[in-house]
């Protein structure tokens, strides 16, 4: 056999590693796709340019040198998306697992260094059983490798992890490093498999309960985008890239401009209820103020009195934050404090604007908010507003409140640009409270305890909690009609399109963690 055709014979070992059986048992059967057809559905056609195929481990003990492991159990390589450069990364359940070994790991460390000098995004397709044991000290090395580039080039190139299947053991830490989780419902990760917890613990319990997708993105916010099909994934990780520049010194690139940035809205004069403690969904404000079919929502499951997600104004791309009436009254708890810092510090670090839409009585208080630490996990919130030097535009929807409406986004902390609706409600503190405090003594001697406590409730929202008297005190810059929101915002963020800002010179901050 001459030179170039041991290299194609030995290249196609690589490629077309996985039988038809092992296929349809390991991917077809589960509806999922092997990791190249997932590198093709995720990237633009033909552009995946592969490196480190021929890797190979060095591994006698445990069988080791009786086992050919194709291209180490994972793909990495660069290709496009929508024409702009990412590096990928994927690994191959039917090549022993998945599993993390030391050559492995040092082809991921490898393309997250170059794509971090090249200023291109890191994408991980992962799906692994963890370490593998059979190397012993090698792969823990590469997982301190792993971990410690995750979290030196965040903030420099944005990295996206997508589960599909299982991501078992020190594996899992790595998605937990990158800026955000994609996962189908069928797919769960965890740092300790049913067998492990088992085996530690007497408690038998499956994958979905433990570490499923559904669960995560409920209850603790792990992951930002979760779909039926890896499919729809993909679709969902194409899009979620189009909004983010390639890295920390550029900004995301302009997006169809078909929408007429001077469009108004007629229907938001009506969405706020005239009853200030009525709900009302956020979304009827958010989706007919940006671009037409443009937001993309994210942890839509978690913390719901908070929304965070992408869209944009005139084809530029904005992150925007808003409390969510619809749930909870739109009260900031713990929860919904991390989910909207962690999003405002991601925008600040890579050039997005923040729009943010306001409509909150408070934090939660309470006995249990107290315990769970409601002071300083509620203090990432206006910590990271405050830190954030990008644009920051803010409307004030309904309620504006005490410690809510300075967190989210206010004057105070740091924005640019605070508008409000005629429906604003600014204030220390509700009227209700305000006069039941105030006016105690009053309200006590009345002979209609009831009649005095509304009459006083209304003189004081309409002295000192109607938007006029924040505008006469310059707190907000201007009170617009609710049908202008979207022309407001886009010549906002014209005007702020060259804001620069100039901090004291430090190594970095200490966030509240």
């Amino acid at each position: 056999m001459n030179r170039i055709a041991q290299l194609k014979e030995k290249k196609a070992r690589i490629v077309d590693s996985i039988t038809p059986a092992a296929k349809e048992k390991i991917f077809t059967s589960k509806g999922m796709f092997p990791p190249r057809e997932r590198l093709a559905k995720l990237l633009d056609a033909d552009s995946f340019f592969e490196i480190d195929a021929l890797a190979t481990h060095h591994y006698t003990d445990f069988g080791m040198d009786r086992r050919e492991i194709p291209a180490e159990g994972v793909i990495t390589g660069f290709g496009r998306i929508n024409g702009r450069e990412v590096a990928v990364y994927a690994q191959d359940f039917a090549a022993l697992g998945g599993s993390f070994g030391e050559m492995s790991g040092r082809k991921i460390c490898a393309l997250m260094d170059t794509a971090a000098t090249s200023g291109i995004p890191i994408i991980g397709i992962s799906h692994s059983g963890g370490l593998r044991l059979h190397e012993t000290l090698g792969p823990m090395e590469m997982f301190g490798q792993l971990f410690r580039r995750n979290a030196i080039y965040s903030g420099v190139v944005p990295q996206i992890s997508i589960i599909l299947g299982v991501v078992a053991g020190g594996q899992a830490y790595s998605p937990g490093l990158t800026d955000f989780i994609l996962m189908t419902r069928a797919s769960a990760i965890y740092i300790a498999g049913p067998a492990f917890v088992k085996a530690q613990t007497g408690v038998t319990i499956g994958d979905e309960e433990l570490g499923g997708a559904a669960m995560h993105a409920r209850h603790n916010g792990l992951v930002d985008i979760l779909d039926d099909s890896e499919e729809e994934l993909f679709a969902h990780a194409r899009r979620l890239v189009d909004f983010l520049p390639a890295n920390c010194h550029g900004t995301a690139p302009l997006g169809d401009r078909g929408d007429d940035p001077g469009r108004c809205a007629e229907e938001l004069d009506g969405v706020v209820p005239e009853a200030s403690n009525k709900p009302f969904d956020m979304h009827r404000v958010i989706l007919p103020v940006m671009d037409a079919g443009s937001f993309q929502e994210l942890k839509a499951q978690h913390a719901r009195s908070m929304l965070i997600g992408f869209a944009r104004l005139a084809g530029r791309s904005v992150g925007v934050v808003a409390n969510q009436p619809s749930h909870l009254g739109g009260l900031i708890d713990i929860d919904a404090a991390e989910k909207a810092a962690r999003f405002v510090r991601f925008c600040d670090a890579f050039n997005i604007p923040l729009v943010t839409f306001q409509d909150s009585p408070a934090y939660k208080i309470g006995q249990k908010m107290e315990q769970a630490g409601i002071i300083y996990n509620g203090a990432k919130l206006l910590h990271a507003y405050a830190e954030a030097t990008v644009p920051k535009v803010t409307v004030i929807v309904r309620k504006a409140y005490a410690g809510a409406y300075i967190a989210m986004g206010s004057q105070y902390i740091g924005a640019d640009l605070v508008y409000a609706w005629p429906s604003a409600e600014i204030s220390s503190v509700g009227p209700e409270t305000a006069a039941s405090i105030l006016f105690r003594k009053e309200i006590a001697q009345a002979q209609d305890p009831a009649a005095t406590t509304a009459r006083l409730t209304r003189e004081y929202h309409d002295k000192y909690v109607q938007p006029y008297r924040a505008a006469s005190l310059r707190h907000i810059n201007d009170i617009i009609e609710p049908r202008v929101t979207r022309p407001t915002l886009v010549r906002s963020l014209e005007l702020l399109q060259g804001k620069t800002e100039t901090r004291p010179a430090r190594k970095h901050g200490n966030i509240p963690l």
